[in-house]
Formats: structure tokens, C-alpha cells, sequence
């Protein structure tokens, strides 16, 4: 009766054991799991970003090969680049 009883308290406390071994282990996993998943969301957002920066530059570059008034435009602006007998005024914001 006595070793039956030891018997059952045994496997008792082995499963308590396990099962909060096996709960703190999915547990941990599972901030793992919710830490990759935000990863993948902020990166799928700077994935989007990065795209639609792509497109910009291609519609810019598209423009700077087949428009040359746009071209010259953005010579003057950018690099500051003055037509003869033409005065550039800079002013320091």
C-alpha cells in the first residue's frame, strides 16, 4: 500500500515537473515566435519604404534621360551651375 501510494507521488511530481518544464519551454518559444514576427513586420516596412523610394528613382531617371530642360534644371539646382553672364545669389537658411 505504502510503496503504491510512493509509487503514485513519484509520477505525480515527475509530471508537475515536466509539464513546467514543457510550459516555461513554449513559453520562451513563444516571445521568440511574437519578437520574429515584429522583426518581419518592421522589416516588411522598410521593404515597402525602400520600393516605393525605388519607383521615385525611376520615374527621376526615366525624366533626367529623356527630358533635357529638366536636365539642365536639376544641373543649375544641384550643382549650382550658372548660364553665361548669369549671377547665382546663395543664402544660408
Amino acid at each position: 500500500m505504502i510503496a503504491r501510494r510512493i509509487i503514485r507521488w513519484t509520477y505525480t511530481l515527475l509530471f508537475v515537473v515536466v509539464g513546467a518544464l514543457s510550459g516555461m519551454f513554449f513559453f520562451r518559444t513563444y516571445q521568440e515566435y511574437a519578437r520574429l514576427k515584429q522583426i518581419e513586420v518592421e522589416t516588411r516596412q522598410r521593404l515597402a519604404d525602400a520600393q516605393a523610394r525605388l519607383e521615385l528613382q525611376k520615374v527621376e531617371l526615366e525624366r533626367l534621360r529623356s527630358d533635357p530642360a529638366y536636365v539642365r534644371r536639376t544641373i543649375r539646382r544641384q550643382m549650382g551651375y550658372a548660364k553665361p553672364d548669369e549671377l547665382i545669389f546663395r543664402f544660408d537658411k
